[in-house]
């Protein structure tokens, strides 16, 4: 039952996400913030992970709670054309996030991709209670960009999804553990997906080196 519970989670992770980027259009302020150097960087066109690889869940009572970080770092190690939907997703609030790191004197915000799913009827939810805890910091929201009308409503029907760009000030290292938290229920799952992230930023440098190799086939 938890692995059918499970499956389900990620299968509504991964439509949601699908059905957003469908839409999204970049805008002009394409990744105006600070990112790291390129050779800092998995190389792009290699990963083989999928969303729900790299996706935190919470489960509550009437609603689940869906995490996702749009760190450059992470989602390169994604399939390609996953990985295009969600710089495309970033992309399109840049100039929102931009603006929020310049009020808030931050030089390199942490952002994610949140969504709530009501399993239940009017299953209502708190958006600023999502809590990230670690290097003995706790980090609240500081801004959320609204996806849908469902999210500003803070509640949902059967089946709703409210979805936002959530960003959270520096400090947040996604290369150590984190605990996310939501009014009494927390998840440890990100030390999993730190170590799935590991080995495919190997294999995808490996990748990469075995295509550059003059005589590799195509």
């Amino acid at each position: 039952m938890v692995v059918a519970m499970r499956m389900s989670v990620m299968s509504w992770v991964a439509m949601v996400f699908i059905v957003l980027a469908v839409g999204v259009a970049p805008t002009h302020a394409q990744d105006t913030l600070t990112v790291p150097r390129a050779d800092d960087l998995p190389p792009v066109g290699y990963g083989t992970l999928g969303q729900e690889d790299i996706s935190i869940t919470l489960v509550g009572p009437d609603f689940t709670v869906g995490f996702i970080p749009l760190n450059e770092s992470v989602i390169r190690l994604l399939r390609s054309d996953t990985y295009n939907s969600m710089r495309r997703l970033r992309q399109s609030r840049g100039d929102e996030i931009a603006e929020t790191a310049r009020r808030y004197g931050i030089r390199e915000p942490a952002i994610f991709f949140v969504s709530f799913f009501g399993r239940g009827q009017q299953a209502r939810f708190n958006p600023e209670a999502l809590t990230i805890t670690g290097q003995n910091r706790s980090f609240r929201p500081i801004a959320m960009l609204a996806n849908s009308r469902a999210f500003s409503d803070r509640q949902l029907s059967q089946r709703e999804t409210a979805t936002a760009i959530y960003i959270y000030e520096d400090g947040i290292r996604l290369a150590d553990p984190f605990t996310l938290s939501y009014e009494g229920r927390s998840s440890n799952q990100w030390e999993v997906i730190i170590r799935l992230l590991e080995r495919e930023r190997a294999a995808v440098d490996a990748r990469a080196a075995a295509i550059k190799k003059p005589g590799f086939p195509n």
